[in-house]
């Protein structure tokens, strides 16, 4: 049946979007607009036909959810940041019939989750910042799962990146890549000294972690990550409460996990945050 094939930990700083631009901060980006171009070139070389977004900027308060319209198109400018992302054009064609297929195997895994096709759901831009760079050309189908979950626990979100890998290989006829769409560490650097963190972290402790983080990741230590990602997603401001890298983990294994992770893009700061584009490979 169907496979996952292709899985990453991706930025999607709207800062990408601004590097686009004429003026001071032109291609401050770059390395990470290359990475999300190097995992389009891969994801089209495994014939990936859809693009299975966790997105840290879609707030839920209540079970999962899926934005299963059968077509995005539109003009965004980021509410949280409208200086940054302002009049963004979109258009990408969705896949309801996978969206279908992963709500039912979440919920018949006891993860309660909805695919809402008859929408007018708008996408988040942890979405839309990386299918800007990824699928430009529409090339890729896309299916965006909320991942900024208030009131769910790290392990459901877990079980959740396992129940969409199950549903994907027991009941999709095609090729699926998962992107965890969301920063490391992610405290905002405070009003009024914003701009003089766009390319730091806000603390040396966080970006410390951060770092020791992704050697956990480069060596494979994941049942030492699991076992800390709690108290690091809390203590250092994880982006959604990293549900997205849960969801993604689950999908590969969790603490079983044997994957040495590869870094596309290195580690970075911005606005505060820390961001990195990371491929896990697929066992």
């Amino acid at each position: 049946m169907g496979s996952i094939v292709f899985a990453a930990k991706i930025t999607h700083v709207p800062s990408m979007y601004l590097s686009e631009m004429d003026g001071p901060h032109k291609g401050c980006r770059d390395a990470a607009i290359a990475g999300h171009h190097e995992i389009s070139r891969r994801c089209r070389e495994l014939d990936v036909d859809t693009l299975v977004i966790f997105d840290t900027h879609w707030l839920v308060n209540s079970g999962y959810h899926i934005n299963n319209a059968p077509h995005f198109q539109g003009v965004y400018t980021s509410n949280e940041l409208p200086h940054f992302i302002k009049n963004m054009p979109y258009d990408y064609e969705g896949n309801t019939a996978l969206g279908e297929i992963i709500a039912e195997g979440c919920s018949q895994a006891g993860v309660n989750t909805r695919a809402h096709s008859d929408t007018t759901l708008a996408l988040e831009y942890g979405t839309l910042v990386p299918m800007r760079y990824m699928n430009e050309d529409r090339h890729f189908k896309v299916v965006s799962i909320s991942a900024m979950c208030q009131v769910h626990d790290l392990e459901e979100s877990g079980r959740l990146g396992a129940a969409v890998r199950a549903s994907v290989e027991q009941h999709y006829n095609g090729k699926v890549a998962l992107l965890a769409s969301g920063s490391l560490s992610h405290r905002f650097a405070q009003n009024g000294v914003s701009e003089h963190f766009l390319h730091r972290v806000w603390s040396p402790m966080m970006e410390q972690m951060d770092r020791t983080v992704v050697r956990m990741w480069e060596q494979g230590n994941w049942q030492e990550f699991v076992a800390m990602l709690p108290e690091y997603a809390d203590k250092c401001h994880g982006e959604g409460f990293m549900h997205d890298t849960a969801m993604l983990l689950g999908a590969l294994g969790w603490d079983n996990y044997e994957g040495e992770v590869e870094v596309l893009t290195p580690y970075f700061g911005s606005s505060g945050t820390g961001q990195i584009n990371a491929v896990f490979p697929i066992q």
